[in-house]
């Protein structure tokens, strides 16, 4: 005796399930020069350094804070942030965070400048911007509950 058949619905479901969850993405940026970027990430904005290398001419490194991740790379080409090509799509990285007060604060007390204050946005997100040693735009938020 056979086993009955199953819904497509029921298939779709199922494959749902078992499908693998990804669960970070790192942006990848050109910088100029390797240790200046990671020094501003990590004495700036709080990450940890999680790699930076080859030892003998340092061109890549990696930083990190909770799951968000960036990797910096020095390639012999002048950084091209997105605000460059385009003023109005200007982010290049959406950091998504669970306080943006808050971290705005810590950042305030850094004496860090943001490009776009702490506000609640018109497309339904509260966050800041700032911008790195290479001109990279980060917004720091969430969407508005």
């Amino acid at each position: 005796m056979g086993s009955p058949s199953r819904s497509p619905e029921k298939l779709a479901a199922e494959s749902r399930m078992t499908e693998p969850r990804i669960f970070a993405i790192a942006p990848s940026f050109i910088v100029k020069n390797v240790p200046a970027a990671l020094g501003f990430y990590r004495d700036r904005l709080g990450f940890e350094v999680t790699f930076e290398g080859p030892p003998e001419g340092v061109f890549l490194g990696i930083v990190e804070r909770g799951a968000a991740m960036i990797m910096l790379k020095a390639v012999g080409v002048d950084p091209l942030p997105n605000g460059t090509r385009h003023p109005w799509a200007r982010w290049d990285a959406y950091i998504g965070v669970s306080d943006p007060d808050a971290l705005a604060a810590e950042f305030l007390s850094r004496n860090l400048e943001f490009s776009e204050p702490l506000k609640d946005t018109d497309d339904g997100l509260r966050g800041f911007e700032l911008k790195d040693v290479d001109g990279y735009v980060l917004f720091f938020g969430r969407p508005r509950s």
